[in-house]
């Protein structure tokens, strides 16, 4: 192998490389939730990025319990009686001008008591997991998601 092929073969490894790497470093995926009061997995929630906004819908319910035509009848927006499965829960989060490393200014809604709450996105651990912040003024609620794929 010549000096060239190596040094091309070295610049597409690294190249291929770094796009894995960013990749893990977004929180664009499918994401595992756990119910914060039973810590039983929850739901499946995919994130998506369109023109540099994360948004995210509910894809699937976990809990064979929960009835999958159940609707937001504690919503107070434009969400309000329609069905969660499906539903965006999260809204126009953009990654952070300072810190490259998080993605804020959306938000996030609570189907469970209709709450909206101001987003915080953080992967972290490589991009296994995904730290979660919803917070109204300085009150917060943290999640940890797990990456699906």
């Amino acid at each position: 192998m010549n000096a060239i092929t190596r040094n091309l073969l070295a610049a597409a490894g690294l190249a291929l490389l770094a796009g894995w790497t960013q990749a893990q470093s977004s929180p664009v995926g499918l994401w595992k939730t756990i119910d914060d009061e039973t810590k039983k997995e929850k739901s499946l929630i995919r994130l998506s990025e369109s023109g540099g906004v994360i948004s995210g819908k509910l894809e699937k319910f976990l809990d064979p319990a929960t009835k999958a035509d159940v609707v937001c009848d504690k919503c107070t927006d434009d969400r309000k009686d329609k069905p969660i499965m499906g539903m965006t829960l999260v809204r126009n989060a953009k990654q952070g001008a300072d810190d490259k490393t998080v993605w804020e200014g959306g938000d996030i809604l609570d189907p469970n008591n209709g709450k909206v709450y101001k987003l915080r996105l953080k992967p972290v651990d490589g991009g296994k997991t995904l730290e979660v912040r919803g917070y109204i003024g300085p009150f917060f609620r943290n999640q940890t998601w797990t990456r699906v794929e």
